[in-house]
């Protein structure tokens, strides 16, 4: 694994995580939305960097090494 392809999937993750706070209290969710300009462009930029963009299947590969508990196995 290339360092490109682990700064993107760690991005990835943390545009996740931020989208799950942000989602949280539905009712407070439009307030907290614009938060997540700067991990969508963090995201995009790290994607690009590491040739993934448009690539879901090897980025989600990355992910499942990086952060197996994300996989939804529970392993």
């Amino acid at each position: 694994m290339r360092n490109h392809e682990v700064a993107a999937a760690q991005a990835y993750v943390r545009l996740l995580e931020a989208t799950r706070a942000v989602l949280a209290d539905p009712a407070e969710a439009p307030l907290y939305m614009p938060l997540l300009a700067s991990p969508i462009e963090e995201a995009d930029e790290a994607l690009r960097s590491a040739g993934l963009s448009g690539n879901e299947d090897r980025l989600f590969a990355l992910v499942r090494v990086l952060h197996p508990s994300l996989s939804g196995s529970g392993r």
